[in-house]
């Protein structure tokens, strides 16, 4: 692809994504108009903003932290995507394939039966979801052969592990109280998030994205075969372990501030790679712009369709499913 028809599509994309946050703080239960919404920002701007007001409490205590949860979430986890595909060889990887997402479901889980706070839950799904990618890392290097195959069928295993532990921690939570708490966590929700809890997922997801897209040329190389790869003067276990370390650090952050959150490291990588192509180089820094506009697309959805707020992993799968499907079918599986 030319480099002119490439910047064409990061202007297009990073216009729709603009457009996107400034509906989005418009947008919802509580309605604000376009001309009160432009004098808030403008106020902003002059530092003569006040929360007293109700509308900017809104917009800056509830709409705006979940705008940048959105976008920083949706971003790290298509970027984990493309990662995760390159290491695998298979574009039908997800980031959940390491076994992260069930360690950190049941991190959840675990943090809501022993206290239920919301920092030490978010810091139990964290500190679990590590444990599951080490504990499929460890298995998976058990044989000297050290095949992707066998981290793949290592993160089979935690997974199963971890999955059927969630369901026990369900078995033996309070159907009352704690019960509904942990169903409702790991369906998936952008509600609630505060600024601090912007700050606290910021620094490790940019880092890890940060982390991606220097290596996103040797992505390209990854996605060979590692006699090959080796052959090029690439050290694969190096790069493969960081990758792997990268897209841990985004799935746990992602699981610990918002639950579980399907289909957005499947789908947009995608629908990046009908736009760029397959060089992974393009594909990155693409893919940081679609997944923000993604989940802050789906999360709209989530807040406006009904009465009461949609689980966000409801919609991902929901519209994901078959737009994957449409994709695939476009496509014929062949995604240069």
């Amino acid at each position: 692809m030319k480099d002119k028809n490439l910047k064409r599509y990061y202007i297009i994309l990073s216009i729709i994504l603009i457009l996107l946050i400034f509906t989005s703080l418009a947008v919802g239960k509580f309605e604000i108009s376009k001309r009160d919404l432009l004098g808030i920002l403008k106020n902003t701007l002059s530092n003569r903003l006040s929360m007293d007001d109700i509308e900017t409490f809104v917009i800056f205590s509830v709409r705006l932290p979940r705008i940048l949860m959105a976008i920083l979430v949706g971003s790290g986890l298509a970027v984990t995507g493309v990662g995760m595909q390159a290491i695998f060889k298979n574009p039908l990887v997800s980031p959940r394939i390491l076994g992260v997402s069930a360690g950190a479901s049941f991190g959840v889980a675990l943090g809501i039966l022993i206290n239920n706070n919301i920092v030490f839950i978010q810091l139990m799904a964290f500190l679990w979801g590590i444990v599951a990618v080490l504990l499929t890392y460890t298995i998976g290097k058990s044989n000297k052969s050290s095949s992707v195959i066998m981290l793949v069928l290592a993160g089979i295993i935690v997974s199963a592990v971890f999955t059927s532990l969630l369901s026990l921690v369900q078995y033996s939570a309070d159907v009352d109280t704690e019960l509904p708490s942990i169903i409702y966590w790991l369906m998936g929700s952008l509600s609630g998030i505060e600024m601090r809890d912007v700050k606290a997922a910021f620094l490790p997801i940019v880092f890890s994205i940060g982390l991606l897209f220097m290596m996103r040329w040797k992505l390209n190389m990854l996605s060979l075969s590692d006699e090959e790869a080796e052959a090029l003067g690439l050290n694969v276990k190096l790069y493969r372990i960081l990758v792997i370390i990268s897209a841990t650090i985004i799935s746990a952050t992602a699981v610990s501030m918002c639950g579980m959150i399907g289909w957005v490291g499947l789908i947009t990588p995608h629908i990046g790679r009908m736009i760029v192509g397959t060089d992974n180089e393009k594909l990155i820094p693409i893919s940081i712009i679609i997944g923000g506009i993604y989940l802050l697309l789906i999360d709209d959805l989530c807040r406006l369709m009904y009465s009461s707020e949609i689980p966000l992993s409801v919609l991902t799968a929901l519209i994901g499913a078959p737009v994957f499907g449409l994709l695939l079918k476009k496509t014929g599986g062949n995604w240069t």
